[in-house]
């Protein structure tokens, strides 16, 4: 299958887990399908995201050393739901340890920022916890940009701020509450 072809098309369901089951045990698969992330063309670099935001966690293990390229073409994209699928391909990775301060500060950024969509708050505010988890001193500062986030809270960013304090309170992981 032309994966270039088939992402410049409308698609769907069924044709996102055929595309996941091809590039399953696949690296040269997994790695046409990544190359095209980075696609001029907005539907077909969205279209690749979606895909992989459907890899099995087994699969998603392929994408663990490219977290750099993923962060910076996050950093950088235009596109809303583009950079709400690289937050969720990144959300199920472990986190390098110490965190790039360039992601955090993103992070925090646009989970306050009134001006992204509640996917890109939520997932911004998840992975800036999960990026202070290791370093105390870092939880303060989020505190305070969890303060600061008052009235008008869409309720999944408001569900995704009491997740958060009550993982606070127990300092663990979001993914192992």
């Amino acid at each position: 299958m032309n994966f270039k072809e088939k992402l410049s098309q409308r698609i769907g369901m069924n044709d996102i887990h055929e595309i996941a089951y091809l590039t399953r045990g696949n690296n040269e698969k997994k790695k046409e399908l990544y190359n095209l992330l980075f696609d001029q063309e907005d539907k077909i670099s969205y279209q690749a995201a979606w895909v992989m935001t459907h890899f099995s966690a087994k699969e998603n293990e392929f994408l663990y050393n490219k977290q750099n390229e993923l962060i910076d073409e996050a950093l950088r994209c235009n596109h809303a739901g583009k950079r709400r699928l690289i937050l969720a391909i990144l959300y199920k990775q472990p986190l390098a340890n110490p965190p790039r301060v360039d992601f955090l500060d993103f992070c925090l950024k646009h989970m306050i920022s009134k001006s992204e969509p509640s996917g890109v708050q939520s997932l911004c505010m998840k992975l800036a916890y999960e990026l202070c988890l290791p370093i105390p001193e870092l939880g303060q500062e989020l505190r305070i940009a969890l303060e600061m986030m008052e009235g008008g809270l869409s309720p999944a960013i408001q569900a995704t701020k009491k997740n958060i304090r009550k993982a606070m309170v127990k300092n663990k992981s979001l993914q192992t509450i």
